[in-house]
């Protein structure tokens, strides 16, 4: 299976398992699908949750859950018929993630606090000496959060090379345009100031993504910054860039139309014979 095929997977389960559910939160999980294959179809080390030396992975912007589980699903980490009680009486896999679960590390849900988590986990490693990475993926409306950035400075300041941040920058959050509610551009430039080496990227170029994600230079100390460009509900086209589906499920109809669009843009990444 290619990175990008694990992406339009991730998207189907993503629909699949919010319609069963009734559950919403859709849009800003499908804005990190292909962030998530292209960590999971090859930049994560071990596949293993019992691997002491596996690399971390923080999911900051835990309302995202349902795309997590869906990666883990789609690349064999979870089980499918685990998937299907997504929310659930007595569920292991609920709205946010929590760390009961197996190729969960950390729980999350509060927004603004899974960068201290990954510092935090950064430097253990260090301590540890061990070369493992920790990976930290964000929402650009978390950098509204005032522990962001204490964070970063903690970063930056213990030189956490092995400290990876990706800001999934769709532009939205719950009740706005990320440019109306609190502008946070240049975004680069402040990350850059805080002591970050900071890369732009194409939020959906999963081969240029992996490319990036392993571009690290030894002899470069900073924390990583890479400022992931989406669009919100990215691959249902009547979800993109609509805030309503920051919380919205789908409805009979939605969900046939959402499937429909998901399994065109399947086909058209098989080649033509």
């Amino acid at each position: 299976m290619t990175e990008q095929t694990l992406a339009g997977l991730i998207r189907r389960l993503i629909i699949d398992e919010s319609m069963r559910a009734h559950v919403g939160h859709i849009g800003s999980a499908l804005s990190i699908a292909d962030i998530l294959a292209a960590l999971y179809g090859g930049v994560l080390r071990s596949a293993s949750s019992h691997d002491p030396e596996r690399d971390r992975l923080v999911l900051s912007k835990g309302h995202a859950a349902l795309a997590l589980y869906a990666a883990l699903a789609a690349s064999s980490r979870l089980d499918r018929a685990l998937l299907s009680t997504y929310c659930g009486e007595g569920s292991q896999l609920g709205a946010h993630p929590e760390h009961v679960l197996p190729g969960v590390d950390f729980s999350t849900g509060s927004l603004g606090q899974g960068l201290s988590i990954g510092a935090g986990s950064a430097l253990a490693a260090r301590m540890q000496g061990s070369d493992r990475q920790v990976y930290v993926l964000m929402s650009d409306a978390e950098c509204n959060e005032g522990s962001v950035w204490e964070a970063a400075m903690f970063a930056a300041h213990h030189r956490l090379g092995n400290l990876v941040a990706i800001i999934d920058v769709n532009g939205q959050q719950a009740f706005g345009y990320t440019r109306d509610v609190l502008e946070p551009t240049p975004l680069a430039e402040r990350w850059a100031a805080f002591g970050w080496n900071v890369s732009e990227v194409d939020g959906h170029d999963v081969e240029g993504l992996q490319q990036s994600l392993v571009a690290a230079d030894a002899r470069d100390p900073r924390p990583r910054l890479l400022a992931a460009r989406t669009t919100f509900g990215k691959g249902v086209s009547f979800m993109e860039n609509e805030i309503a589906w920051h919380y919205w499920p789908l409805d009979a109809l939605q969900y046939e139309r959402a499937c429909a669009e998901l399994a065109a843009a399947d086909r058209a990444l098989v080649p033509a014979r």
